[in-house]
């Protein structure tokens, strides 16, 4: 992997591109967990990365009480500088020129939007220029497969000729590249995160 120049992230082309940043980890360092509940009992807590690779076993049922809070999100999780500055530069450079950010979080809706996006807000993230895709929602299964299909259905619009995607869980990324076989027309790049914010070509 190559460390990534970050010249390279405003040289735009003259076609529209989608960029999609993950939310938790990615964005921000959060503290929200998700717990795992058999018989009503609390079996495990997990952090954002842990539940990304989680199996449920027979019995478990997973508790989303502190992902789905926006008010636990914007009290607790701090954002990583780094890729901050580079989502509000790509965020604007894209609006530009009519291509398109989003945030694609493996949360479902929060329970509350206006809490949320003011907390992205307060970070400089005009939340009036991207959208937020809750994978969540989709319960496909895995983040990575959630996440999967909204990637594809961006895709089939035909209006993108380039994609790139920030994550720093490798699975995701790993689904993402394994869409280049279904659009060789479109261009992809996947960049893993690091918890410092420093980004790698994956």
């Amino acid at each position: 992997m190559e460390m990534h120049s970050f010249k390279t992230y405003l040289n735009e082309q003259a076609e529209l591109g989608l960029t999609v940043f993950d939310l938790d980890e990615t964005l921000f360092h959060t503290k929200a967990k998700i717990k795992v509940m058999n018989g009503g009992k609390v079996v495990h807590t997990l952090d954002n990365q842990q539940y990304n690779h989680y199996k449920l076993k027979a019995g478990e049922s997973f508790d989303y009480g502190e992902f789905r809070s926006a008010e636990v999100f914007e009290k607790t999780s701090t954002p990583v500088a780094k890729m901050i500055g580079k989502a509000k530069a790509i965020i604007n450079n894209a609006f530009a020129k009519g291509s398109k950010v989003i945030i694609s979080t493996a949360r479902a809706d929060f329970d509350n939007k206006e809490i949320f996006l003011r907390a992205l807000d307060a970070h400089g993230i005009d939340t009036s220029k991207i959208h937020v895709e809750r994978a969540g929602n989709l319960k496909l299964g895995s983040s990575a497969k959630n996440k999967k299909a909204i990637f594809r259905k961006y895709l089939r619009s035909g209006l993108y000729k380039r994609i790139r995607f920030f994550d720093d869980d490798t699975n995701n990324l790993i689904s993402f590249k394994s869409l280049q076989k279904e659009y060789p027309q479109i261009t992809f790049q996947a960049w893993h995160v690091g918890h410092d914010g420093s980004v790698t070509k994956y």
